[in-house]
C-alpha cells in the first residue's frame, strides 16, 4: 500500500513538472494564463452565477488540456524529427488547430456570460 501511494504522489510530482514546463516554455500557455487570470479575478467582481463558474471552469479545462497535449505532441515530434516534415507539420498544425478551437469556444462563452452581465 506504500509503494502505491508512494507512486501515485511521484506521478503528481510529474504532473506539476509538466504544468511548469509548460509555462515556462510555451507563450501561448503564459498567454493562458494571463487569460485564465483575467477570467477568474473577472468572474468574481461580476458575481457571476454557479452555473456561469461551472462553464468558465470547464472553459479553462479545455484549453489548457488542448495546450498541454499540443505542446506534449510538438515535443515528441521534435524529438522524433527536429528537421521539417511535412507529415509532422500537418499533425503540429492539427493540434495547435485544437487549441484554437478551444479558445475560441471559450472566449464564444465568456462573450455570453458577460453580455448578460453587462446588458441585463
Amino acid at each position: 500500500m506504500f509503494a502505491y501511494l508512494t507512486a501515485r504522489i511521484r506521478s503528481i510530482g510529474y504532473a506539476f513538472k509538466g504544468i511548469i514546463t509548460l509555462i515556462h516554455t510555451q507563450p501561448n500557455a503564459q498567454l493562458h494564463a494571463v487569460a485564465t487570470a483575467g477570467v477568474l479575478i473577472g468572474g468574481y467582481f461580476l458575481k457571476i452565477s454557479e452555473g456561469e463558474w461551472l462553464a468558465v471552469i470547464l472553459c479553462i479545462g479545455l484549453v489548457w488540456t488542448a495546450e498541454a497535449l499540443n505542446t506534449a505532441l510538438e515535443f515528441i515530434a521534435d524529438e522524433v524529427d527536429p528537421n521539417h516534415r511535412p507529415g509532422i507539420g500537418r499533425a503540429k498544425d492539427v493540434a495547435a488547430a485544437g487549441v484554437l478551437i478551444a479558445a475560441v469556444i471559450s472566449i464564444a462563452v465568456a462573450a455570453i456570460i458577460l453580455w448578460n452581465h453587462f446588458f441585463s
